[in-house]
């Protein structure tokens, strides 16, 4: 099971000038088995959402609640999310130079599951998901991201996906900046996912490119700050007709 229920979610992130709110009050609930897509115009707020429910420290929720499967995240250090089932896919995959993909992805399995998994079977499982991903083996003794592109590093952290295979994915804009192929290629991975029966996501982007891939069970508008609209994949089908305009000015009014 994999449920994430959040209720009245406030958070501010860390600026120059001190907190500045961001999130007003998000209220969403994601039940097992569904794909959630969130979309919205730039600073409304979608990645604040995954960074504040992952645990990035600029992000501080300042009031509400957000369980996974009855476990309150919100004082949960960012390793103890992880181990709560939260997985985090980044719009941006940062390079960690002298750590190999197969070596980090057998840690962090390690610790998610309590035991490292065996030596024999080990190389076998990360180079089934390298190529589930079309990535060449060879990646899996390359230093996270270090000279990859940047769809290769998309697909890297569907990689990580497969091989982890947490209860629930949050995947910000993991889309963005990438070609028809690749794509097409990332939504695979995320649908071999879903496909469990038993997994959820929560997938932030802009565009409806990747829903041409990827059936959402929900699809949500966020504008500044919090759910304005919410529907199926008709709601999509009209924000790439129609844009965000009339949302973003019945907010402001």
């Amino acid at each position: 099971m994999a449920e994430l229920v959040i209720n009245d979610l406030h958070v501010d992130v860390e600026t120059e000038s001190g907190p500045k709110p961001i999130l007003h009050g998000v209220n969403l609930t994601i039940n097992s088995g569904e794909i959630h897509a969130i979309m919205g115009p730039n600073g409304s707020g979608k990645s604040t959402l995954a960074y504040a429910l992952a645990g990035h420290p600029k992000y501080t929720i300042t009031s509400g609640s957000a369980q996974l499967d009855g476990v309150e995240l919100t004082g949960l250090s960012v390793d103890d999310r992880a181990k709560a089932g939260l997985f985090m896919a980044m719009q941006y995959p940062v390079e960690v130079p002298g750590v190999s993909t197969s070596n980090f992805l057998r840690t962090a399995k390690t610790a998610l599951d309590g035991q490292a998994p065996k030596v024999r079977t080990w190389p076998k499982i990360v180079t089934g998901a390298l190529q589930r991903l079309e990535m060449d083996p060879s990646f899996a003794a390359r230093s996270i991201n270090e000279g990859f592109s940047g769809g290769e590093k998309k697909r890297g952290e569907i990689v990580q996906l497969d091989v982890l295979n947490p209860k629930f994915a949050i995947l910000d804009e993991i889309d963005s900046g990438l070609d028809i192929d690749a794509v097409r290629i990332v939504a695979g991975g995320i649908n071999r996912y879903a496909d469990q029966g038993d997994r959820s996501v929560l997938l932030i982007t802009h565009y409806t490119r990747i829903l041409q891939y990827i059936k959402p069970s929900h699809v949500h508008v966020f504008v500044n700050g919090r759910i304005v609209e919410s529907g199926g994949k008709e709601l999509a089908d009209e924000l790439e007709v129609s844009g965000y305009d009339k949302y973003a000015k019945a907010v402001r009014v």
